[in-house]
């Protein structure tokens, strides 16, 4: 096959979405907001990967409007005159750069405080108070609290709307609130929002919903998903694109756009007899758009989980995903820590000086660079 680097710098236009090239910034939490408030360093940090050349960014997890949300002062909050304002301010920089830019909705659920300083006395929350599978930690959420959740995440969504951002994912991955409500070692409720797999997806579906109807039928919703929890990599919510196809058909009748599927390395086949992985199976299965993500630009050996335990990963050649997107095997590649390492990693690439790219080392994150 013919490789071309040009695959990476097509532009990307579905119904809703234009992005001028199919390269997306992975959320990653860097954990420099001071009381939740996103400041010039912030600014700075996503306005030099548009400069870069990405496409759309994609923000760290900034969390919704609900006491238990987060678990971290340091992490940005996506409400609060303050924390907004900073939002106001990252926008702007990334649209002058000529970027795009969403936000990450998130809510941790009973990852909060869980091996952690308490920052405060309020509770986790979680579907069925159970923090791993054995490990109840807390209460069931009440139907007024669930209530309240969706409500926050609709009223994120709206904010985002209105701060002139260019779409909205939900964070519904790795463990998380939504991800909880996902995975059956988490969710043992009876009830609406618990049972079989397609049942699971509701608290999810009916976040999406309320956010459709808070932004309207032209603004786009992203929903970030996964197999592995941070709980336990080796977790899976489907086995076979069967069951992954009954997962999705809830999320995609309730108004997804785009689907994000986290994996930890990106070239892996998801399922036994075929060499597609999560967003090429989520694609096929629902024919919207999806962002692969997973180790991109780096060495195979060294995941993300290896680079925090001060693995250094180092750069690796992209052919395998240009033959993929070339393939339209998926339709965006979100890049993580080689954007950390390179904020010109798009410009590097497509000037073709790609041998002066960084390898990514663990020290990169001790600051907002």
């Amino acid at each position: 096959m013919t490789r071309s680097i040009e695959t990476l710098f097509r532009p990307f236009a579905s119904e809703k979405l234009s992005i001028p090239n199919r390269i997306v910034m992975a959320p990653m939490t860097r954990s420099f907001s001071p009381n939740g408030i996103p400041g010039e360093n912030v600014v700075a940090y996503y306005r030099r990967r548009a400069e870069g050349g990405v496409g759309l960014i994609v923000t760290e997890g900034t969390t919704i409007d609900h006491h238990a949300s987060s678990q971290s002062t340091d992490h940005p909050a996506f409400h609060g005159e303050a924390s907004l304002a900073g939002w106001s301010d990252v926008v702007k920089a990334v649209h002058a750069a000529g970027g795009k830019i969403a936000p990450q909705l998130w809510h941790v659920g009973m990852m909060r405080n869980q091996g952690r300083p308490k920052t405060d006395l309020l509770p986790a929350v979680g579907p069925s108070g159970i923090y791993v599978p054995g490990r109840v930690v807390g209460s069931p959420m009440a139907e007024s609290e669930i209530a309240d959740v969706i409500d926050a995440f609709a009223k994120g969504a709206r904010a985002a709307q209105q701060i002139g951002f260019d779409a909205v994912e939900f964070h519904g991955a790795h463990g998380y609130l939504i991800d909880q409500f996902f995975w059956a070692g988490t969710n043992t409720r009876e009830d609406t929002w618990g049972g079989d797999l397609r049942r699971r997806a509701n608290f999810a579906a009916e976040i999406i919903k309320a956010a459709r109807a808070a932004v309207g039928p032209r603004f786009p919703l992203i929903l970030r998903v996964s197999q592995w929890k941070q709980q336990d990599f080796t977790q899976r919510l489907a086995h076979s694109p069967q069951e992954w196809e009954q997962f999705l058909s809830p999320l995609v009748e309730a108004g997804v756009d785009i689907f994000h599927c986290s994996t930890r390395r990106y070239h892996e086949p998801e399922f036994e007899g075929s060499n597609l992985n999560l967003a090429g199976w989520t694609r096929r299965l629902t024919g919207k758009p999806t962002i692969t993500v997973g180790g991109v630009g780096l060495s195979s050996g060294s995941d993300f989980i290896a680079s925090l335990g001060g693995r250094v990963a180092d750069v690796a050649n992209i052919d395998d995903l240009l033959d993929r997107l070339s393939q339209d095997e998926f339709d965006l590649v979100a890049i993580g820590r080689a954007l950390v390492a390179n904020p010109d990693w798009p410009a590097q690439l497509r000037n073709g000086t790609s041998g002066k790219l960084k390898s990514f080392e663990k020290d990169m994150l001790s600051d907002l660079v």
